[in-house]
């Protein structure tokens, strides 16, 4: 049976009441992300960047010579791509059916057909080239040189390099807004460019007022770009006029970032305190941090599923110093055999 319809009577007082209500702020709620999966991965080497296909369920995870390839939905390795040297990142365009893989120990960039993760040619790029992502508006490629203080920008479909330009310091990750903007964390300049995808050419940095800038996401729609630096701070860019908005504070020891448009989150992955920080984005201009969640000591690169909004996090066991080795300088970290896991977080 139908509930009859009623209309609504408010008296003054009550009407007040709700004219109040909607004028107080809505806090910001925790997602209640967790761990609700551990995913072993096969073989040794270290690990940087991950790269999550939701379009075609896929993760790769760099593994320094090869990459493991797992199905984002059952958590199984569905196959490896080898003979690699100095794996760094992964960007895909899945138009083209292409993946790109950028190889910093040989300068340069290993193309695979997606479908077979078969090999299809390797392209020379700047020196050391660390992140690589695709730019929807130019159908590009490029990669951030570490070495080379520079970028090189790659045709997708055809792997012809267009040029190598120069970006006046060491460029770390960097975004694509789909609109022929890119924007690239200078690590050693504390800074921001940004850079036209179309022309090449690189503007001038804009300054965070933090340290070592390394992971970056961006939210297109309200042009903010989100860069985590040393000293537990994240600092919020207007990428139109390069002024810092914000600096929510975050765990120690990031590498990457990632922003989820549909739930407004931006999240932190930070590997010297084993945690992940989740910040809501309550304005433009207000950011919140909403939770800070276990994870393991190590996990500090991530990529985000835009489909189930799950974020994958990779780790592993660091073993003990050598006390054999000389003092200073800077370690190779070394870790336990078969303890590379792939960690998932869900709201």
């Amino acid at each position: 049976m139908k509930n009859k319809t009623l209309t609504p009577i408010l008296t003054l007082g009550a009407f007040g009441l709700l004219l109040g209500a909607a004028s107080i702020p809505a806090q910001a709620v925790d997602p209640g992300y967790h761990l609700v999966r551990k995913i072993s991965l096969e073989g040794d080497g270290g690990w940087d960047y991950l790269t999550v296909d939701s379009t075609n369920r896929r993760i790769y995870v760099s593994r320094s010579t090869h990459v493991n390839v797992v199905d984002a939905d059952t958590g199984k390795t569905i196959g490896d791509i080898p003979g690699l040297n100095g794996v760094h990142g992964i960007a895909v365009d899945d138009k083209a059916g292409r993946g790109f893989i950028s190889c910093g120990r040989s300068n340069s960039v290993t193309v695979f057909d997606l479908k077979t993760l078969a090999k299809i040619q390797e392209v020379p790029v700047g020196e050391g080239p660390d992140a690589i992502i695709f730019d929807p508006a130019t159908e590009r490629i490029f990669t951030f040189n570490g070495q080379g203080n520079s970028f090189t920008a790659i045709e997708a479909r055809t792997g012809k390099v267009l040029g190598t330009v120069p970006v006046g310091g060491r460029p770390e990750f960097a975004v694509a807004d789909g609109k022929g903007h890119l924007y690239n964390n200078l690590e050693d300049k504390g800074a921001v460019v940004a850079i036209d995808s179309r022309k090449l050419t690189v503007g001038q940095p804009w300054p965070l007022g933090a340290e070592s800038p390394s992971g970056m996401a961006m939210d297109v729609k309200n042009h903010r770009l989100f860069s985590v630096c040393d000293g537990d701070k994240m600092v919020v860019l207007n990428s139109e006029t390069g002024a810092v908005v914000a600096t929510p504070a975050i765990g120690g020891g990031p590498d990457a970032s990632a922003y989820d448009d549909k739930e407004k989150l931006v999240f932190s992955p930070n590997g010297e305190d084993g945690t992940l920080t989740v910040i809501r984005e309550v304005s433009p201009d207000k950011y919140e941090a909403v939770s800070t969640v276990a994870t393991q000591a190590g996990a500090r690169t991530m990529a985000l599923d835009a489909k189930t909004h799950h974020v994958f996090l990779m780790t592993a066991t660091q073993l003990p110093a050598d006390p054999a080795a000389p003092a200073g300088g800077r370690r190779r970290r070394a870790y336990e055999p078969g303890s590379f896991t792939l960690l998932e977080l869900a709201p």
